[in-house]
């Protein structure tokens, strides 16, 4: 008697590898949001190295925002990984063909960064810390005082921010064997959706708390530090003006980026012009249209056209369906992404 054992009864392997769920949408979302801000943390830190006002609420609140919201994103990370206590591992090696391998090494590297360029202004930005820890002070001032040291640090916010944003898109279009991920083109769309998000959480940060008097203590000051300028400073209105500018060109190249990727995946193959259909036509039809394009991009994109030709109130609104497009986007590519797979072309003939 021949006995047959078989697991294609099981979901999570046949018809299709179906193994991630939100923690790889949300650690994709936050990396972009982290690249983003890395991108204005630079240029904030560039205007500081020549001779701007070094107390400039991005200079300053960004890289802390930033390194904070990197930590949930690896908490998310670490959410998905089955053998948490052996993450360590990839460390002791270096693989030059597994995007993974540069990845976790980026990543040490933009924590690296994010942290100084946090704790160069963390004593003014909250106050508590820097009176309960004077060492604090005198490495702000060491740092400040040399403008070539904030030029570096600058340069290295914008190229590490820039590597971040592709990475994210990167670490799926490695993955032949899902023909949705299978394009060139993932790694510039994450990066411009990523600066875009970024663009869209210090636009609410700077709008909500302008005006305010930041909380000097030890809880209500650390969480000021992040998101609120120090005492009654704040940003002007031409700031938030000048994010809402950035934001439409990011939005824009966004657009431009999404239709690349439906054209590149339709002319490319079969099976990635099957693969396309499952955000086109297909179940996330849905949430691809409504939710990225029109929510996400186009509704944001001609509000804030709106706003600035003063035809209506400046809001957060458009800023809340960025990043609520942003997340969508991610969470689209990696569900359908796992649904996509290799058409096999006898399957195709008539």
């Amino acid at each position: 008697m021949l006995e047959i054992t078989s697991t294609r009864h099981n979901p999570l392997i046949d018809p299709y590898l179906k193994v991630w769920s939100w923690e790889i949408p949300l650690y994709l979302f936050i990396g972009g949001i982290v690249a983003g801000m890395m991108v204005i943390a630079g240029l904030a830190l560039l205007r500081l190295a020549r001779g701007e006002d070094s107390r400039r609420f991005f200079s300053m609140q960004t890289p802390l925002l930033a390194f904070v919201l990197l930590n949930v994103g690896m908490l998310a990370l670490m959410l998905d990984l089955t053998h948490r206590l052996y993450a360590w591992r990839i460390f002791t090696t270096f693989q030059v063909a597994s995007p993974m391998a540069w990845g976790s090494w980026l990543l040490i590297i933009v924590y690296g960064v994010l942290l100084v360029s946090a704790l160069i202004r963390l004593p003014d930005a909250w106050p508590w810390l820097g009176r309960t820890v004077p060492v604090l002070h005198k490495f702000s001032d060491a740092i400040v005082g040399k403008p070539q040291w904030i030029s570096v640090l600058g340069w290295a916010n914008l190229v590490l921010g820039i590597g971040l944003g592709i990475y994210t898109g990167i670490l799926l279009n490695t993955m032949v064997a899902r023909p949705l991920w299978n394009s060139a083109i993932l790694g510039p769309l994450f990066l411009v959706s990523g600066l875009s998000a970024g663009v869209a959480v210090m636009h609410i940060a700077a709008t909500l708390l302008q005006g305010r008097q930041a909380p000097q203590g030890l809880i209500g000051g650390a969480f000021s530090a992040m998101l609120q300028p120090m005492g009654q400073q704040h940003p002007d209105r031409d700031t938030a003006h000048s994010l809402v500018r950035y934001d439409q060109m990011f939005l824009v190249a966004e657009l431009v980026f999404i239709a690349l990727l439906l054209i590149n995946l339709y002319t490319t193959s079969a099976s990635h012009a099957v693969a396309a259909s499952l955000i086109t036509t297909g179940p996330y039809a849905l949430a691809f249209w409504g939710g990225v394009v029109i929510a996400g991009v186009v509704l944001p994109l001609v509000w804030q056209a709106l706003e600035l030709s003063h035809k209506v109130r400046h809001t957060v609104a458009p800023a809340v369906l960025v990043l609520a497009g942003g997340f969508t986007l991610r969470w689209i590519m990696v569900n359908a992404g796992q649904m996509s797979e290799i058409v096999p072309v006898l399957s195709m003939a008539p």
